[in-house]
């Protein structure tokens, strides 16, 4: 069978909204118990809907979307963000050389995030985000400052950042290539993350 010609996995797969209904119940610091109690069903049912051992009819969902303070259509969509699987191509060999691009790496809102910088970048200005992020120098160097200390960095050197911290960075040559890995500001870290 040619894949085009496959059905899409969603029409023959049980809903697996488990991961979702875990993340929006903890979102809420409620427990099992107190999601049964507000929705009617029972703990053991709640507890196989998260660990994807129970697939919940829509009333169920519907149940337990109205105890969650959501919709059923936000954890369904949760749910299909928490199982994507994106190809990112590199790009197209005919870009000019030392050319200064911007690529994102990673489609769409999810917890992770990931960009490409490409040639003499310099944003001009200070960043600081709520949660961690991660530069990798893959070709060539870069300066950051960070809390008012400066870091030169070479192929192959890594600088980790945590949440709220002030810095700026610029690529300082031509054939500079960065990655940088942030956690989304739209996700809160766990507190005990953010010390």
């Amino acid at each position: 069978m040619d894949a085009m010609d496959a059905k899409d996995p969603k029409e023959t797969e049980p809903l697996r909204v488990g991961a979702a209904v875990r993340r929006r119940r903890r979102a809420l610091d409620l427990t099992l118990a107190a999601v049964a109690e507000r929705s009617g069903l029972s703990v053991p049912f709640l507890s196989q809907i998260e660990n994807e051992r129970a697939r919940p009819s829509m009333r169920s969902l519907q149940r337990v979307a109205d105890a969650l303070e959501t919709t059923v259509g936000r954890l369904i969509a949760a749910s299909d963000a928490a199982r994507t699987i994106n190809v990112v191509r590199a790009p197209d060999a005919a870009a000019p050389a030392h050319a200064v691009t911007t690529r994102r790496l990673v489609r769409g809102h999810h917890q992770l995030q990931a960009l490409e910088f490409t040639g003499e970048n310099d944003a001009g200005r200070e960043f600081e985000h709520r949660n961690d992020e991660l530069m990798y120098v893959a070709e060539g160097t870069a300066e950051v400052e960070a809390e008012g200390r400066a870091y030169r960095l070479a192929r192959g050197d890594t600088l980790f950042l945590s949440g709220g911290v002030r810095h700026r960075w610029r690529a300082t040559s031509p054939d500079t290539r960065i990655l940088v890995v942030t956690v989304s500001d739209h996700i809160d870290a766990p507190a005990d993350q953010r010390r």
